[in-house]
């Protein structure tokens, strides 16, 4: 973040301020995670890298370390392990269920979506991150999905996430599968199935914190969260949550002595105790639908959504009960913030889309004030992908295959546009010199060329 000071007594508290309060800093993280992409936004779950160089420019003829085709569909990012990329797929085997109705057949729905009559494979995929080749492939199961989703979905998009010992992928209604990183599975986990208001499909990612996984799921009839343990997947607590359609991947943080689990919705930010599940405080104040990360910085979490309606809230993670309208709301803004997208965090500067547009925002942590104010971003128009950054560096991917590297400065400057032949939905994975983009049909591995 920009706004430094040189004082050395500033500096001296700062320190200990930042040491006494939430670890999710680059000092405080393991090195094995540090250097790796282990879960959707990566090692501080807010887009950045500390350790990684990705290249500058890139595009169909420069800086390919490798391009393989993936079977199926998936707008999961993939994530990255030592030598290991792991990503997942849904593929339709195209076998008829003929009981149940044709698409042509079935009624009319909002963006047309049909359900499915026919059989998927749900696929966990391990590529070699320096060849592309693939390592080991694992049919999780099998089955005909009882919903459809939006055109722009899949029944693929949630992340996987690994603690380095087990990988964790997570279908939806599908099931939750643990592998160990060879591919023999452990144990795998029915959740029941989500009821997505207007069948537009599931995409919540699972996290995994100290030995438990959490999963969210908000969906238009019973909303939950629900803990399990990593080793066997049973169950240590779950809880109701009153909570329409969201689809926002929850933020683990330890903060105090407790470990909060803050989620982002469209009634409530709460934060939950990780050990039982206990409400720690909660917050109104987003729009519908929410779908971006909370990210943290210090000792305050961040909040936005953007559909149908601008909110992003600066929330202290010391909060206790209800703070909703009241003071200890450290800020707010009603403009520009994103639909689909989350935000990436990096050091002070908080970045984002306005709804799915090419219109960038950048806020002062501190202060919510604007460093960039909503400007238009140059060879892009629509944006799924959250951004993610490095080396002083922000990366933007548009669906149209082509990412603006930015560099991180009060400024709008555009170090590089780079473009690929693919369509783009999901976001990057940053681990050493490499960028990872998984397109419609391609996983781009990109390096510079040796």
């Amino acid at each position: 973040m920009p706004f430094r000071r040189s004082l050395p007594f500033y500096i001296v508290v700062t320190l200990v301020f930042m040491c006494c309060t939430s670890h999710l800093h680059a000092e405080s993280l393991k090195p094995s995670i540090a250097k790796n992409w282990h879960q959707w936004r990566g090692p501080q779950a807010n887009g950045v890298s500390r350790t990684a160089n990705p290249p500058l420019e890139w595009s169909e003829d420069q800086n390919i370390r490798w391009k393989v085709a993936i079977d199926g569909n998936g707008s999961s990012t993939p994530i990255i392990w030592g030598n290991q990329v792991f990503l997942l797929t849904a593929i339709n085997t195209n076998k008829v269920d003929q009981s149940l109705p044709k698409p042509e057949d079935q009624p009319k729905r909002v963006f047309g979506i049909t359900y499915p009559n026919t059989t998927y494979q749900f696929v966990v995929l391990c590529l070699d991150r320096t060849t592309g080749k693939e390592l080991w492939r694992r049919t999780a199961t099998e089955g005909i999905p009882h919903e459809g989703h939006h055109g722009d979905n899949d029944f693929a998009s949630a992340s996987p996430t690994t603690d380095g010992e087990r990988l964790y992928c997570w279908f939806g209604s599908a099931g939750l599968f643990c592998y160990d990183l060879d591919g023999t599975k452990l144990w795998d986990r029915s959740l029941g199935k989500a009821h997505i208001g207007a069948s537009l499909g599931e995409g919540c990612s699972p996290v995994v914190h100290d030995g438990k996984v959490v999963i969210v799921r908000d969906h238009s009839r019973q909303s939950t969260i629900e803990v399990l343990d990593a080793k066997n997947g049973n169950s240590l607590w779950k809880k109701n949550r009153n909570e329409p359609n969201a689809w926002a991947t929850p933020l683990v943080i330890d903060h105090g002595g407790k470990t909060q689990v803050i989620t982002a919705a469209s009634n409530m930010v709460r934060s939950y105790d990780l050990s039982n599940g206990d409400i720690i405080w909660q917050c109104s104040g987003l729009t519908g639908n929410c779908i971006p990360a909370p990210v943290v910085e210090n000792d305050v979490v961040y909040c936005m959504s953007g559909y149908r309606g601008y909110s992003v809230l600066a929330l202290p993670l010391s909060a206790i009960g209800d703070i909703s309208n009241s003071d200890k709301i450290l800020w707010s803004r009603g403009r520009g913030t994103p639909y689909v997208p989350s935000p990436v965090l990096y050091d002070g500067m908080l970045y984002f889309n306005q709804s799915n547009q090419a219109i960038l925002t950048c806020l002062d942590t501190k202060t919510g004030e604007p460093i960039i104010a909503t400007t238009r971003l140059p060879e892009l128009a629509n944006i799924y992908a959250s951004p993610v950054a490095a080396n002083d560096r922000v990366y933007i991917t548009g669906r149209n295959g082509t990412t603006l590297v930015l560099k991180r400065s009060n400024e709008l400057e555009v170090l590089a546009t780079n473009k690929i032949d693919d369509r783009i939905n999901s976001s990057p994975a940053l681990a050493g010199n490499q960028l990872f983009l998984r397109g419609n049909r391609f996983l781009y591995c990109i390096a510079e060329s040796k």
